[in-house]
């Protein structure tokens, strides 16, 4: 059996820009992709934390450094620019991998740069 678990996320990233008139997806720097090993064009969930909205959509890469987090077509009527988001890609892991999956979140400050990398949520539930 396979179970659909976290692989990546990208914890508490500013949106910086939406721009409704894009074909679609979520433009997310290329260095916090690498971090979180989140690839090009891999499915994600995205999660508003100021307006409880959730959806899923697609990635491109965006500038090395630049820390773009930009919601393109019509994800671009989900958020405002200063949104404070969480994305989230997932992975099918075999049940006698499950002991050994860790999966890779990056806590980001509000500059859209990683502060922390960790592989497990913390016990606590206030960051």
């Amino acid at each position: 059996m396979f179970r659909v678990m976290m692989n990546g996320k990208i914890h508490r990233a500013r949106v910086t820009e939406a721009n409704l008139n894009y074909v679609g997806s979520v433009t997310i720097d290329q260095d916090i992709l690498d971090a979180v090993g989140i690839v090009p064009n891999e499915k994600v969930q995205i999660v508003n934390n100021n307006n409880g909205e959730r959806f899923e959509t697609y990635v491109i890469p965006g500038k090395r450094g630049s820390g773009v987090i930009c919601l393109n077509g019509a994800a671009a009527r989900l958020v405002q620019v200063g949104d404070v988001v969480i994305i989230i890609s997932y992975k099918l892991v075999h049940e006698d991998q499950l002991k050994n999956h860790r999966p890779t979140i990056a806590i980001m400050n509000e500059n859209n740069e990683i502060i922390e990398l960790i592989k497990e949520e913390p016990a606590n539930t206030i960051m």
